[in-house]
């Protein structure tokens, strides 16, 4: 028998965690959808890359309510009215490999935003990250900054290239996950309080190998096929 559909909240924003004020949660019954794909071993590479395409896309429109805009005047075919542009230049950072299926569904909704890189590689035995590669525009700090990774394991990636991202100017942050542990949100609370992470969920626990549980494996393996 098929287990009866619900309905989940409907709030105007996704909420927040009550433990976690820094953490918004995607409840939405589109991007949960695709989540369950999305953790099925048996999804194969093709279908996981446009996955984190769409359902980056999707979490897009939330995480950017809170760019500041400013007025502008704008030429209709029939009269001047009034608009607004966001202020300021939009960077979008994924973590590589994996972040980058993530970025291309968010720069699918904002073509005009900038791309930078970081490179870090956890190191399987202190699961410390190694910085590889920095390539990021000279003027971050023009407008906002999204950090783009799909796994918030240990959060030591996370801090690291946000730590990389202070100190290049930005000012304005906020980061995309898919799937977020309690321990890696935790380490980006105390040692990033200020910034938000966006998740599509939060999942029960590391292992000790530092691997998210239930989680989906390795996203960047899995998006290529290299596992």
């Amino acid at each position: 028998m098929d287990t009866p559909p619900t309905t989940p909240p409907n709030p105007a924003h996704p909420p927040n965690s009550p433990s976690s004020p820094n953490l918004v949660v995607f409840d939405h019954p589109l991007i949960q959808h695709k989540l369950t794909y999305i953790r099925d071993f048996t999804t194969s590479y093709r279908p996981f890359r446009a996955l984190l395409y769409q359902i980056a896309g999707l979490m897009c429109f939330e995480v950017t309510r809170t760019f500041p805009t400013r007025p502008v005047a704008v030429q209709t075919p029939l009269e001047t009215t009034s608009g607004r542009k966001i202020a300021g230049t939009i960077t979008v950072v994924p973590v590589l490999r994996s972040g980058l299926a993530m970025a291309e569904g968010i720069l699918e909704m904002m073509p005009e935003a900038r791309v930078g890189h970081l490179g870090l590689v956890r190191d399987e035995h202190t699961l410390q990250p190694k910085v590889y590669l920095k390539r990021l525009p000279v003027d971050v700090a023009a407008g906002p900054v999204v950090l783009v990774d799909p796994m918030l394991a240990t959060g030591g990636s996370a801090s690291a290239a946000l730590t990389i991202l202070r100190e290049a100017g930005a000012k304005d942050l906020r980061m995309i996950c898919l799937v977020a542990s309690p321990e890696g949100v935790a380490r980006l609370h105390k040692d990033h309080p200020e910034v938000t992470i966006y998740a599509a969920a939060l999942d029960r626990q590391l292992n000790e190998k530092g691997y998210i549980l239930p989680g989906l494996g390795d996203a960047g393996d899995r998006m290529y096929g290299t596992g």
